[in-house]
């Protein structure tokens, strides 16, 4: 039989997720009870899949194994980002993983992924080549080396997609079979000559064993598993190579000449192991264990094609990808690609959004061309190279690589503007990532993204930012949500993506507040360092280097809130007011923790507290039994300082993101039956934040219930 080669590739990747101007990842409570999606699956996928669990036959631990030291694989640049900063330990894992396969088989299993996950047939040659050149920086700081095989996001294609990345020097990519013509036998890759004539491997995965391990429950059991791999490997010895003396099954089997080994591969999603399927991550350990007993060479695609370069010319269906039956419709039509096509019937939103976005790019472009052409000798040459800056922000290297660019020595103002433009076309580019157009409605928290994108290039586009807006604004109009209640894509824009105030200005607040109320630590924002001097804050953002100036105040307002007035310290002065909720999510915390245990003293007894500072409780359930408690006393004849830690109390349950608890809501319903008209009085605005209907039109409105005094 001919030597049965395995290679497993595993695509990990996240839709982006931090906030554009604040470079942090907010709350996402869809992800409860984690704080967010990227931690969520970092727990359940990517620290499993680097220290999966192997088990005797007495159930124990006997050995704990990183799997992606056995496998091929690549990681989202922007999601590799966070996971430096996130999970370290599990970041350092799967670089590790990298330079084990190196060490054990000459060629490591890590390949790269343009930098964005953009659908790269979708975009121009210049955005083809940008985001290739970007994921090859980003895989080289990251690595250590050049990469030699490219993952194309959900492996979308086409002819001058496969150029660029033959011309930037990636030997391989992943396709899915129904992506070629004629496969070749044996599972063998192919290859494929562009257009214009250059060369690139086309590694084509299994498609049953990939859908076994995505769909088909293969993880239930390893064994089960090996079981559909040899399975496989039998069918493959009996397909007929068409390149061969005798076209028999026999002979394709047992002439020498052609006896390459057979290569049995799949690809899917990495977060498949133990995110999507629990567990997934020990039968894939075990299943590799099993495999290498049996004799099988468990290596990557590298290797692989090192020793048998492809031979078999391929053609290309295209554009094509692994995830849609329309080619690429699913990223500009309803093309009735969906996940639940029976809340969401209508994807129509998706040619808007995409419509609406390219018109954007266009206009961004054209100022990038303009301005940026009167700053550097070739602004595109300018916006590829700027990859390496992308890839490590913190360098230091920034001005360095401008003054290599320029046309002449800039000016202070122009290197400011330099690096204003560059951040323009990183959004341009990112605005462009797959996962908006991936999922059923224009309303979700991955449209959302994008168009956060679009409104901070808007933001950075100078005097045509208004009309720039206001035509994408007029585009998404068209994109109509399945969800009444979301509206259009232009509500989306305006309600989610749109920045409330100025991400300066709500540093600037954010740090006033902290010294004002007693944070004894420095508190770090991602996005821009801050100096502050009694009553004056200097923000300077990390990405541009642009520096804004404040002067403000602070004032408390009740027992669980601070107003923060600010001015920019300009002859134009704009004023921005702020509470405590509207500051960054880090800075937020940390003063609500200071405001906390200020007002517990004033909330629980004695008592309670000392069960609290000995953990003998947790704060949720003891602020629960002190809120039923001070709802109970509403009743009683002096109301406004037990009304104050009502509130308060509801306040903390806010800050600590929880609903309202069900006994606090029934002990209110009792108080206010038993009250008389007089006594309900002071006590409608408290009906209303419980959750209770408005009782008549006089009552207070929502918008004003969010103090009752």
């Amino acid at each position: 039989m001919r030597p049965l080669s395995l290679v497993l590739h595993g695509h990990f990747y996240q839709p982006p997720r931090e906030n554009p101007w604040l470079e942090e990842v907010e709350v996402e409570v869809s992800a409860a009870p984690f704080h967010d999606w990227n931690q969520r699956i970092e727990r359940e996928c990517y620290r499993a899949v680097v220290a999966a669990r192997v088990q005797g036959t007495d159930g124990r631990i006997a050995e704990i194994v990183n799997t992606l030291d056995w496998i091929s694989f690549n990681f989202g640049p922007t999601l590799l980002e966070w996971m430096e900063r996130a999970a370290p330990d599990t970041y350092r894992a799967i670089l590790g993983a990298d330079a084990a396969s190196i060490a054990r088989l000459g060629a490591g299993n890590a390949i790269a992924q343009p930098y964005h996950h953009a659908i790269l047939p979708l975009a121009s040659r210049r955005d083809k080549v940008t985001e290739v050149r970007w994921g090859i920086a980003d895989f080289r700081r990251r690595f250590g080396r050049d990469p030699v095989g490219m993952w194309l996001p959900e492996t979308a294609v086409d002819d001058e997609t496969l150029d660029v990345l033959a011309a930037e020097g990636i030997r391989f990519t992943i396709v899915a079979p129904h992506q070629v013509r004629l496969a070749p036998p044996h599972g063998l890759p192919g290859r494929y000559t562009t257009a214009n004539g250059r060369r690139i491997a086309l590694c084509v995965y299994n498609g049953d064993m990939s859908h076994g391990i995505a769909f088909g429950g293969v993880l239930a059991d390893a064994l089960r598993w090996v079981d559909v791999i040899e399975r496989l490997a039998r069918e493959q010895e009996t397909e007929v190579d068409p390149d061969a003396d005798d076209t028999s099954a026999i002979g394709a089997i047992d002439s020498a000449k052609h006896a390459e080994p057979r290569l049995l591969s799949a690809a899917t999603d990495g977060e498949t192991y133990g995110h999507h399927h629990r567990f997934g991550e020990m039968a894939l350990a075990r299943m590799l264990q099993e495999m290498r007993a049996r004799g099988a060479t468990v290596e990557n695609y590298d290797t692989f094609l090192r020793r048998h370069p492809p031979r078999h010319e391929v053609e290309l269906v295209a554009p094509t990808s692994w995830s849609c039956a329309h080619g690429v419709g699913r990223w500009q039509r309803d093309c009735g690609c969906r996940m639940d096509g029976a809340r969401y019937p209508s994807q129509a939103w998706r040619t808007p959004l995409r419509n609406g976005l390219n018109a954007l790019a266009g206009g961004l472009h054209a100022i990038f061309q303009d301005e940026a052409g009167r700053i550097f000798r070739d602004p595109w040459a300018a916006r590829d190279a700027y990859g390496e800056i992308v890839a490590d922000p913190s360098s230091g290297n920034v001005d360095t690589f401008l003054d290599s660019e320029a046309r002449t020595t800039l000016t202070p103002e122009q290197r400011l503007r330099a690096r204003e433009l560059l951040e323009l076309e990183r959004d341009a580019l990112r605005m462009f990532t797959s996962c908006a157009w991936f999922f059923d409605d224009i309303g979700g928290i991955e449209t959302q993204q994008v168009l956060r994108y679009a409104a901070r290039a808007i933001s950075l586009a100078g005097p045509a930012a208004a009309p720039l807006e206001a035509a994408l604004l007029a585009t998404l109009r068209n994109g109509v949500s399945n969800d009444r209640v979301v509206g259009t894509g232009r509500d989306v824009y305006l309600t989610y993506a749109r920045s409330p105030a100025p991400a300066a200005a709500r540093i600037a607040a954010a740090e006033l507040a902290a010294h004002t109320i007693g944070v004894h630590h420095e508190i770090e924002y991602a996005a821009a360092t801050v100096t502050t001097q009694r009553d004056r804050v200097t923000v300077t953002e990390r990405r541009t280097g642009r520096t804004h100036r404040f002067r403000g105040r602070v004032f408390r307002a009740g027992l669980t809130d601070v107003e923060i007035e600010l001015q920019t310290d300009e002859p134009d002065a704009l004023t921005h007011a702020f509470t405590v909720r509207d500051l960054p999510e880090g800075a937020r915390l940390e003063i609500r923790s200071v405001l906390r245990r200020q007002l517990l003293p004033r909330c629980l007894t004695s008592a309670e507290l000392d069960h609290l500072a000995a953990g003998d409780v947790q704060l949720r359930g003891i602020a629960a039994l002190a809120l039923v408690r001070n709802i109970v006393r509403l009743d009683e004849a002096r109301i406004d300082d037990t009304l104050d830690l009502v509130n308060a109390l509801l306040d903390l349950f806010e800050h600590l993101e929880v609903k309202t608890p069900f006994d606090a809501q029934t002990a209110f319903w009792n108080v206010w039956e038993a009250a008389t008209e007089e006594r309900r009085e002071p006590l409608r605005a408290l009906r209303w934040r419980l959750g209770f209907v408005e009782l008549a039109a006089e009552a207070t409105a929502p918008g004003q219930a969010a103090r009752a005094r």
